[in-house]
């Protein structure tokens, strides 16, 4: 089995009755609420906490920890206008005010530029892209520390495929697959999805269907929906002793590169040893390049990001060829070419037209119909 990144998957799981008692409490954002469940089941080993001055400067400017190991997104907890500033001890983190989740151990306190920020993760400083509108909302005071934090799961939605790392690696084992592929989506699986998850399985053993289902953008489809179009697709078109299908609870950044990177880590931590980066990766408009977040693991040695790439071109219907192909395959042009966007296909669906077979498979394309009537 994969190592976890850095060696050692984190644990920072406690019981209620190790709360503590009268501290301060500060409250939890919704990106927070799923950092701070990623970090307590080791999905962000080796983080033990939200990051401090030291990382959090590291991370942004040089895409690494402090001790060196590859790291390219901030995990942050930002001071919101209520809280009150603690300099160190233990406070309580409380979702929206009402529920507590966990607590840390204050080791920071420090002040970021927010807009340095966005420009060296998000390569932007644009109002319009949804990673700088989120940052435009933060007070620009982090604090850092060790967290720990309750095992909610039991309350959260899809809590049957809400597999923590060390239960993705039991089953792994279980099924026998030495090698394992993760498909990262944030969208109903179409046909382009289908056909590099299933040219991944002629070389892996098993493939993880891992959709994100915490905090995306408000015209993103949601994660329901989703989830019974992944449900239905795996039931019907793949073979059920080489797939799996577990949540991933992290919020999108749409950081495009560093986020192809960091969603590599973290599938890494639940025991894969490849993922799938295919076309503009955890991209959102046209803020990067079709094959940038390809291009960023070249940054990195093998044995430092330890788990490995699987990089696709785009893939598409093509009918000339009468099926699915990519450049590399596909001698034809343009127009034999079915391709549709994400702007477009929400278009039709709100139109009451069925996206094509072509596009996508029909069962999928009437679960969408369906979502979009209500």
């Amino acid at each position: 089995m994969i190592q976890p990144h850095g060696g050692k998957l984190i644990d920072r799981v406690i019981e209620e009755s190790q709360l503590p008692k009268n501290a301060p409490v500060l409250t939890l954002n919704e990106r927070e609420k799923n950092d701070l469940e990623m970090i307590s089941c080791g999905a962000m080993s080796p983080l033990e906490g939200f990051m401090t001055a030291i990382d959090y400067n590291s991370v942004v400017d040089k895409m690494r920890l402090a001790n060196g190991i590859v790291w390219s997104l901030p995990v942050v907890f930002s001071l919101k206008e209520n809280d009150p500033v603690v300099a160190s001890g233990d406070v309580v983190l409380l979702q929206y005010g009402d529920k507590i989740r966990g607590t840390m151990e204050v080791g920071d306190v420090f002040s970021a530029d927010l807009m340095h920020e966005a420009k060296e993760t998000l390569l932007t400083d644009d109002d319009a892209h949804p990673g700088v509108q989120y940052l435009k909302t933060l007070s620009g005071k982090y604090i850092g520390g060790k967290i720990s934090a309750l095992d909610l799961r039991d309350s959260e939605p899809f809590r049957e495929h809400r597999l923590i790392p060390e239960e993705t690696r039991a089953l792994f084992q279980e099924k026998g697959w030495k090698t394992i592929v993760a498909f990262q989506t944030r969208n109903p699986i179409h046909r382009a999805h289908e056909y590099l998850q299933k040219v991944s399985l002629e070389m892996i053993d098993g493939l993880l269907i891992h959709p994100l289902v915490g905090a995306t953008k408000a015209d993103d489809i949601p994660a329901d929906v989703r989830m019974k179009c992944y449900e239905t697709i795996l039931e019907k078109y793949y073979p059920s002793d080489r797939t799996a299908l577990s949540v991933f609870p992290a919020a999108m950044r749409y950081a495009g590169p560093r986020e192809a990177v960091f969603h590599a880590l973290l599938r890494k931590n639940y025991g894969c040893t490849h993922f799938i980066v295919g076309r503009d990766h955890a991209g959102v408009g046209d803020y990067y390049g079709t094959y940038d977040a390809q291009i960023i693991f070249d940054n990195f040695t093998a044995d430092e990001i330890g788990i490995t790439p699987l990089k696709f071109e785009h893939a598409f219907y093509c009918n000339a060829c009468n099926g699915m192909a990519s450049d590399r395959t596909c001698p034809h042009t343009a127009s034999d070419r079915v391709f549709l966007s994400g702007k477009k296909v929400r278009a039709m669906l709100i139109e009451g037209i069925m996206p094509p077979p072509e596009f996508t498979r029909p069962e999928i394309a009437q679960l969408l119909m369906d979502a979009a009537k209500k």
